[in-house]
């Protein structure tokens, strides 16, 4: 005879397919999306990072040009040029470069012809007019800087140390005898007259400061087992003049080339490169930008990188805590199956016993009820039916009897058929009471913490989406006739009994006469709970006192809110950026940095503005105008 397999077993093996074959797709695909996102997110900071880098290399043009007007700002400067004073000339063009950091300084007349060179002095009289810097200067009377590439001859009269750290040895034979350089030219105007030019600047080539100060800057000099993190790298065309990428050696991989495929895009189309990139012995997540001359010549390439292996690593650690998670789903979603499948099937297997009895002729029997309705409504049906049954079978006579029961056995026929589809209707909300499981399971449970753990960092990732979420999407107002005084007492109420008030005075100024406005009260609430709570944060420790005014405005036609603290206020270089989404002064995990941002959004879709005054040690204030009709911001600037 053939076994029947229970149905409960049928129940759990149906369940455990779904929960498997989900499961199992969810880590699949969740892993793949975890891969490509670590990978996305470690591309867009190479990317910052190379415009970090960008302005450290464009901070260091600055200094140059710096260097150049003070040089023909120094007050005795340009008459010792009229008069032709070398000595005079060539000792103020030395005590600067001492100073200041320039690796030359050069003095041309009008016509571009060299007039002194601070490092070689006897080296004049020679025409400098073809030097891009120096041409530009004198065409457009103002200062002309940036980079250009300068060949050995030039580098040999300027200071023949500065051609000899120009050469570099290649693995392909072909040194490198240019250089590459940073520098600057303006004007010697005296009087009306042109005198002349300041030509100054640095040879790269070999030239650490710039790269290694973008590592520290950007990379903060951090290592990971053994290797920095990040690098940086000057090229001139495609052999790196300048990096602290380490060849195995340990030493600088200078005169060492690019790939083809960067060179291609980077040199010859003009394109930034941002990708995967086996660097000199490493493999980088690495970015390069074309580098371009005054005239707009591509001649070499700036780089940063880092260390694709640490981004691996972090992205191998993700997707194993997301498998376990998903097997421990798995494994929990089964159990979770096993006691509800007892629950729904406890009660049939007491029907299915009942009608045995029946069946051997005891109509007494009674079956309790069930917590799940469907199957209550079948127990009660058929405690309804045994006792018909019964009263039924002591009216009839004996012969009757063997009919009633007959029908009676039909009738249970009947039931049994019907248990398995009302047993349908219960199984769509298993999974749903499956949620249900933290409630319902003893406080002594061994699995209760595990539970909780797992809903705790579900409710964390859900907390961080709902903030940039409440930021980016536009929840148009219910708008309708709103009291502001009464919007910022329910305000208050929801968080002035919080441990952060215990030392804060709250004073109320509120106008007694305020108008109503046409807003949304809830929004309008939202927005001052998130201004009350950073302003008592701010004043947490030291204490203080929090005053908050409202007043109509002076045309009738707004109402002003002014929410001051005592606290340390909002350092100057912060004001301008409190407002954007995710930015925040406060310790990691205090805070998502979009309080400000949703309020922002709230107020400016009430057709409102927002502004903020703070001075240090002194406290903050943040003024809210609120039109009295509805007026919806402009869209723009509703995105904060």
């Amino acid at each position: 005879m053939r076994k029947r397999i229970s149905l409960k077993s049928k129940i759990n093996l149906s369940f455990l397919a779904v929960v498997l074959a989900f499961g199992l797709f969810s880590a699949w695909f969740g892993m793949r999306l975890i891969g490509r996102e670590v990978i996305k997110q470690a591309r867009d900071k190479v990317r910052l990072d190379l415009n970090s880098a960008w302005e450290v290399y464009r901070e260091r043009i600055r200094r140059v040009e710096d260097v150049v007007r003070l040089t023909i700002a120094q007050p005795p400067f340009k008459q010792m040029v009229k008069s032709g004073d070398r000595e005079g000339l060539m000792e103020t063009l030395q005590e600067i470069m001492r100073k200041d950091g320039v690796e030359w300084l050069t003095v041309t007349d009008s016509k571009g012809m060299v007039i002194l060179r601070a490092h070689n002095p006897g080296v004049y009289g020679d025409s400098l007019i073809r030097n891009p810097f120096i041409k530009r200067a004198l065409q457009s009377l103002d200062l002309s800087s940036g980079t250009a590439i300068v060949s050995r001859e030039e580098l040999l009269k300027e200071d023949e140390g500065l051609a000899q750290r120009a050469f570099i040895e290649t693995l392909s034979g072909n040194p490198v005898l240019d250089g590459m350089v940073i520098a600057a030219a303006a004007p010697i105007i005296w009087r009306g007259e042109v005198l002349g030019t300041v030509y100054g600047g640095m040879l790269l080539n070999k030239s650490y400061e710039i790269v290694d100060r973008i590592k520290n800057i950007v990379y903060q000099g951090e290592i990971y087992k053994g290797r920095d993190v990040g690098t940086a790298t000057i090229f001139m065309n495609d052999v790196r003049i300048s990096t602290n990428v380490r060849k195995e050696d340990g030493t600088r991989a200078i005169g060492t080339r690019v790939s083809k495929e960067v060179r291609d895009r980077v040199l010859l189309k003009g394109r930034p490169w941002i990708g995967r990139a086996f660097v000199v012995n490493d493999w980088y997540i690495a970015a390069y930008d074309p580098i371009r001359d005054i005239e707009g010549k591509i001649i070499g390439m700036l780089y940063v990188g880092a260390l694709e292996e640490k981004f691996l690593d972090v992205k191998r650690s993700v997707m194993r805590t997301y498998a376990l998670i998903t097997l421990s789903g798995i494994a929990l979603a089964f159990m979770i199956s096993y006691f509800l499948t007892t629950g729904i099937v406890r009660p049939i297997k007491r029907l299915a016993r009942a009608a045995h009895e029946i069946a051997r002729g005891d109509l007494s029997q009674k079956v309790e009820g069930s917590y799940c309705s469907e199957i209550y409504d079948l127990v009660e049906a058929f405690n309804i039916m045994t006792e018909s049954l019964k009263n039924r079978e002591e009216k009839l006579k004996e012969a009757q009897e063997q009919v009633m029961r007959t029908e009676k056995l039909a009738a249970l026929g009947q039931l049994a058929a019907g248990i398995a589809h009302e047993i349908n209707n219960p199984l769509g909300g298993i999974l749903i009471y499956s949620h249900l499981l933290l409630e319902d399971m003893p406080q002594d449970s061994p699995a209760r913490e595990n539970i909780q753990r797992i809903i705790h960092e579900a409710t964390r990732c859900r907390d961080i989406v709902r903030g940039l979420l409440e930021f980016a999407r536009r929840n148009e107002p219910k708008i309708e006739p709103a009291d502001v005084n009464r919007a910022l007492h329910h305000a208050l109420a929801l968080v002035e009994n919080q441990s952060i008030f215990r030392n804060i005075e709250v004073v109320r100024m509120f106008h007694p006469d305020l108008p109503p406005i046409m807003a949304d009260p809830g929004q309008l609430e939202q927005a001052f709970v998130n201004i009350i709570i950073n302003a008592a944060e701010a004043m947490e420790v030291e204490g203080g006192t929090l005053t908050i005014e409202t007043k109509p405005s002076e045309d009738g036609k707004h109402v002003i809110v002014r929410i001051s603290d005592t606290g340390p206020g909002i350092p100057p270089e912060y004001i301008n950026r409190i407002f954007e989404p995710f930015f925040t002064t406060k310790q990691t995990g205090k805070g998502t940095g979009l309080g400000l941002s949703v309020t922002y959004g709230i107020i400016r879709r009430h057709g409102g503005s927002i502004e903020v005054e703070s001075e240090m040690g002194m406290g903050t204030t943040f003024t809210i105008t609120l039109p009295l009709r509805a007026n919806r911001g402009d869209s723009s600037e509703d995105e904060g």
